[in-house]
């Protein structure tokens, strides 16, 4: 049967009901045998007491009726239920709440993403999380934009590079927009991330230190812009235009996959000859 629009009161109940009984009490400690149990898996006085709460409330879940249980109640229910992650944050979906851990920010690349963004020369690439703290990048990317490494990791950051670095402040030929659409997404962020402090002291940086960005921010225009065109002006091979594309990877969802190509065939030849360089 083809379900229709979801009802989430009555499929919180019965998920959390099908999770319980799916569970081996021989796991927790507790007898298994049939003669002792009518149902499988643990009884509904046994997850509360894992989870800390009360049998009448466990009840009252599994009947559907109307409870909206807050991301403590979740977070504690998962733990007695031993849900995978996936499961954690459906059960999350269905009660309408955000895991406490949401804002758990990514600060370093994942190691297999990091080798990704190798794998993928010659493309320049590089990984991002919310922020636009740059975590890795290859040397394709380096050579275009600058050599990350050279900076200490609290300014690898594209947002204050593109305002602050007097390299990569004269790199976009429009760089008006850039920083239109680099705030954007910045405010975009601040609002999905409001325990960010990492964040707030960018925010609170480029406010202070350049009018641009200040003039924009106050605009409150919110937009991901994960697809576009950017033309370079590079010091050693002229002018570029490059095709970026944003990917998130569905294990790492804040961390943003960058890649960039050659827009035209003389931008195509100025990326080689920066390769062969």
């Amino acid at each position: 049967m083809i379900p229709g629009t979801v009802d989430v009161t009555q499929e919180l109940a019965v998920f959390l009901r099908t999770r319980r009984e799916r569970l081996d009490p021989r796991d927790f400690g507790l007898p298994s045998s049939r003669q002792s149990r009518r149902t499988p898996g643990l009884r509904r006085e046994e997850v509360a007491q894992l989870a800390g709460i009360s049998v009448d409330y466990i009840v009252r879940l599994e009947q559907a009726r109307g409870l909206r249980p807050s991301a403590d109640v979740v977070e504690a229910l998962a733990r007695a239920l031993r849900l995978a992650p996936d499961e954690r944050a459906y059960l999350f979906g269905l009660a309408q709440q955000r895991p406490r851990d949401a804002d758990k920010l990514a600060t370093t690349a994942a190691p297999s993403l990091a080798r990704l963004v190798a794998d993928l020369s010659p493309l320049p690439a590089m990984l991002m999380n919310h922020r636009y703290d740059i975590l890795a990048w290859n040397d394709e990317m380096a050579r275009l934009l600058l050599d990350f490494g050279t900076l200490p990791p609290s300014r690898r950051n594209a947002m204050w590079l593109c305002l602050m670095h007097p390299q990569t402040r004269e790199l976009y030929v429009d760089r008006e927009r850039v920083v239109r659409e680099g705030v954007a997404h910045l405010r975009t962020a601040w609002a999905a991330h409001p325990q960010d402090q990492a964040l707030t002291d960018l925010i609170t940086e480029c406010l202070r230190r350049d009018e641009e960005f200040a003039r924009r921010w106050a605009e409150r225009d919110v937009k991901v812009n994960g697809r576009g065109r950017k033309t370079l002006r590079h010091p050693d091979v002229g002018t570029i235009t490059v095709q970026f594309e944003t990917l998130t990877p569905l294990q790492d969802p804040e961390q943003l996959l960058v890649l960039f190509r050659a827009a035209d065939q003389e931008s195509r030849s100025a990326m080689e000859e920066l390769r062969a360089r």
